[in-house]
């Protein structure tokens, strides 16, 4: 191939990166087998959105269209996973309510955690974190800040952000039941490698990563912002029973996506 070929292609890759796969949503599905699921959920659907990014550095439509895209589904649980916003200054506040005004709810729940860009700049604004946490309860989103909640016998245990001001799993993981049906939310999955799950044998559900945003094929991601490079996107077994799902963002930090398509996540409820 030329050199003017080879530029057209490497003009077009970056066009793609650029416009194209960051706006191109993907519906991912997955079964969960969890033990101790009551039979009355078998079947359910949970829903994790993960990783907004609200802010000013693209476009809140495509937010609010894929919202609006995934409520068709009508779950019957949503958690989602933190970093609501990518917080510059006190804008982000009004944009995020004009975005979640088209939240997506569960027909039995809703629950949410937080990430460090909930934490305002260099994740040590806990007053940030406060705010988004009451935006959200606003509209009805059940925040998780190393505190449990039970609804209809699913046990969703959510850890507040690894690197923000309020991580404690020590409150919570030891009254995590491993007879009841249990989901952890944690938004950073370098929090599966910690000394905190005391037994604990089931999902985990994760963001923070985007995939890597752009990964070469049959290559790993070359960025990742976690300690454990295993921990790209996707389901990963782990070696004590736990499972973790790192979800690959809706939104993204900056506009430029390569292998890795945005993504909701629903996964259904079966039996282990």
């Amino acid at each position: 191939m030329s050199i003017g070929g080879l530029g057209a292609v490497g003009a077009l890759a970056g066009l793609y990166a650029w416009q194209v796969e960051p706006f191109w949503l993907e519906f991912t599905h997955i079964k969960m087998p969890l033990p101790n699921l009551p039979t009355a959920l078998e079947g359910k659907t949970l829903m994790q959105i993960s990783d907004l990014h609200i802010g000013d550095r693209f476009s809140r439509a495509y937010l609010i269209d894929s919202l609006k895209k995934a409520q068709k589904f009508a779950p019957d649980f949503v958690a989602y996973t933190g970093d609501y916003v990518t917080y510059d200054s006190p804008a982000q506040y009004e944009q995020m309510k004009t975005v979640m005004q088209h939240a997506v709810k569960g027909k039995l729940g809703t629950v949410g955690i937080l990430g460090n860009h909930d934490y305002g700049k260099a994740w040590l604004q806990p007053e940030v974190a406060d705010k988004i946490t009451a935006i959200l309860e606003e509209q009805g989103v059940k925040m998780l800040r190393n505190t449990q909640e039970v609804i209809a016998d699913l046990h969703f245990t959510g850890l507040d952000d690894y690197w923000g001001t309020n991580y404690a799993p020590q409150k919570i993981m030891p009254s995590v039941q491993a007879g009841k049906a249990n989901i952890v939310l944690c938004h950073n999955p370098d929090v599966a490698d910690n000394d905190v799950w005391n037994g604990y044998a089931s999902w985990i559900l994760a963001g923070h990563t985007h995939g890597g945003q752009c990964k070469p094929p049959f290559l790993p991601a070359p960025m990742l912002p976690v300690r454990n490079k295993r921990y790209s996107a996707g389901k990963i077994a782990l070696e004590d029973g736990r499972t973790l799902y790192i979800n690959r963002a809706l939104g993204h930090l900056w506009q430029v996506r390569f292998n890795v398509r945005p993504e909701i996540t629903i996964f259904t409820l079966k039996k282990a």
